[in-house]
């Protein structure tokens, strides 16, 4: 099991350059306040001096620490950024990772808010599940306001990976000691309690070596706590350490195994997403502009691989305006909307000239009912102007889910949008000139004889029969059922002009000077002519739209949806597919690269990683 160790050293080295953080190894993390004696327990761990000493805060980011027990009789010291190998055959192999001290106020050129930086670094560190808290706090002051224990206790409150270190146990007050603290008895911690002796600023200040320092501790111990001195002292301090870590290595390995497995194949599956640099710039341009104009059609007929469930897109949109939008705005128009009886009636006696007309003139019919049927055409048009837009949509949405190659090239992106942007915008007058057309073809022949103008032949009908009953009138005389008729129109002639008293005798008025009423109340006959057109007039717009509803979807379908879809890939192909263009389309963009390379590293990382995983045999478990 000794050789767990260096297979986590290992592990910490791979995944030094590519960021530790994704993988939570085993470790030691020393944490502790300021002056509190914890470079002291790392250099009597170590058997040198080699940490920076100063006023204030002289750690300012995390050192990882590794111990490497070797037996050549030299000594090497291997200095990276915040990363530290140290080969020596008088130490345990062991992992260490120092964090700036606790503090509390700043000093110096120290930030305001130091004391949250650092507890934030530390609380990053020992939040790991997989971290061994080894907490120092000196002998000398009050434990109960130890800044180290209260973080530990944060995120291990059962103390299952904290182990107390008490230092400093020289510098009591006389007459008091540590005994009850050591034992356990003040707070109670589940991986234990060691004590230790640092070496003082006057052994620093003359060079006291490590050794001797450690025989002096040992010493020290056997006179002041003969019963905790083989529990106790830097050599203790390093044998139960590297213990601890050994069998903590041990029960994190399988998760340990699993997490990097699990990590191998999300990277490789992201590798293989960014795509392999481009080798040969015609294939894949063609390949890039195939899946596109594949995906576009796939989205109108509603066969893509990407289908949204929060809103209706492509085909079904489309579906949607002609069969909704479109179908209730024709709907919703109302055959005579705008249309008032004198409005009627005014064109009826334009129509007629200076003859008074003795029945309703076609002429009237024909006019109001085109006035009618050009109401049709601004809805037409803004139904194609929907369809446009939802094809433009359509360039974003297989923008966003295409495949990952065409994202890696933004030149080439934006081409392929323009291309397919400009074919709209060519298509749409055309589709547009095909709709107005549409309603310029029914205002250029109004078809009475249509099979469903069915009113036409009945009103026909009842104009005829007024045209036989006049001259039998007016040849024998007028009949008792006529008497209405007559004295209808005698009683209009009689009737003063609206507006207007009778004329004073002998005063005389020229009524070509006065204004037509805007509105008056109409006669039996104008009544009746009104209701004829108007019934005539609704019967034939209802053919019309009923007609426009259906002609005009299909003029959209065929001018711009269906031409798009035929023409999209060759219209790519021929505007794209240039030798002059291709180096440029198919430059990746640099966050593509940069990504490719770092998932690149990574992915090696983790199957370096697997490879050193797998030399542990169930024997070095146990």
């Amino acid at each position: 099991m000794e050789t767990l160790i260096p297979i986590i050293n290992r592990l910490q080295e791979v995944f030094l350059t590519v960021g530790a953080e994704i993988i939570q190894l085993p470790q030691i993390v020393v944490v502790g306040s300021q002056s509190s004696g914890k470079s002291s327990v790392l250099e009597s761990l170590v058997g040198r001096d080699f940490l920076p000493r100063g006023s204030g805060i002289v750690t300012r980011r995390p050192l990882v620490l590794q111990l490497v027990n070797i037996d050549l009789s030299y000594l090497q010291f291997i200095p990276e950024p915040i990363y530290l190998k140290i080969f020596s055959p008088h130490v345990l192999n062991l992992t260490l990772v120092d964090l700036p001290g606790i503090t509390k106020v700043p000093v110096g050129d120290q930030p305001e808010d130091i004391e949250a930086q650092v507890q934030e670094m530390i609380l990053s560190f020992i939040s790991n599940p997989n971290s061994l808290i080894l907490s120092v706090s000196p002998a000398n002051s009050d434990l109960a306001t130890s800044d180290a224990l209260k973080l530990a206790r944060e995120v291990d409150p059962d103390g299952r990976r904290t182990l107390l270190v008490v230092s400093k146990l020289d510098l009591m007050d006389a007459g008091t000691d540590a005994l009850e603290v050591l034992l356990g008895r003040v707070i109670p911690v589940r991986l234990g309690i060691v004590g230790v002796v640092n070496r003082s600023q006057h052994d620093i200040n003359t060079q006291k070596s490590i050794e001797d320092t450690a025989r002096d501790e040992q010493a020290f111990l056997q006179r002041h706590y003969p019963s905790l001195a083989s529990r106790c002292g830097s050599r203790y301090l390093a044998r139960t350490l590297s213990r601890l870590l050994m069998h903590h290595i041990r029960d994190c390995l399988p998760e340990l195994k699993r997490r990097v497995t699990v990590l191998s194949a999300q990277y490789q599956a992201r590798l293989s997403s960014y795509g392999q640099p481009v080798e040969d710039h015609s294939s894949t341009l063609l390949q890039i502009v195939t899946k596109f104009a594949s995906d576009y059609c796939n989205t109108i007929e509603g066969t893509a691989t990407h289908i949204q469930t929060s809103e209706l897109c492509g085909g079904a949109r489309i579906c949607y305006i002609f069969h909704e939008t479109f179908g209730r705005t024709l709907q919703s128009i109302d055959p005579l909307g705008g249309l008032t009886e004198l409005d009627i009636l005014t064109a009826i006696r334009n129509a007629t000239g200076p003859r008074p007309a003795l029945f309703v003139p076609e002429i009237s019919f024909e006019l109001l009912v085109k006035r009618q049927i050009k109401r049709l055409e601004e809805p037409s048009l803004r139904c194609v102007e929907l369809v446009h837009e939802e094809l433009q949509r359509i360039i974003q949405h297989c923008s966003s889910y295409s495949t990952q190659e065409l994202l890696r090239f933004p030149k080439l992106h934006d081409s392929i949008v323009e291309v397919v942007t400009s074919l709209l915008r060519k298509r749409l007058p055309i589709t547009n000139d095909m709709v107005h057309n549409l309603v310029q073809i029914e205002l250029a022949y109004i078809n009475t004889k249509h099979p469903d103008f069915t009113d036409a032949a009945q009103v026909s009908a009842s104009v005829n029969s007024q045209q036989v009953i006049l001259p039998q009138l007016k040849a024998h005389g007028l009949q008792d059922g006529d008497k209405c008729w007559m004295n209808e129109k005698v009683a209009e002639e009689k009737a003063p002009v609206a507006g207007f008293s009778s004329p004073v005798k002998g005063q005389a008025i020229n009524l070509l000077d006065t204004a037509v009423p805007v509105s008056r109340k109409l006669s039996a006959r104008e009544q009746r002519d009104c209701e004829v057109i108007q019934r005539l007039i609704k019967c034939y717009f209802l053919i019309v739209r009923k007609s426009i509803q259906d002609s005009v979807p299909k003029t959209v379908m065929h001018f711009l949806v269906n031409f798009v879809k035929e023409r999209l890939q060759s219209e790519l192909v021929g505007q794209l597919y240039k030798q002059n263009l291709l180096q440029g389309l198919l430059i990746e963009s640099q966050d593509t690269a940069q990504q490719r390379s770092e998932v690149a590293q990574m992915l090696e990382a983790l199957q370096k990683a697997s490879n050193i995983i797998s030399e542990i045999r169930e024997t070095h478990l146990w």
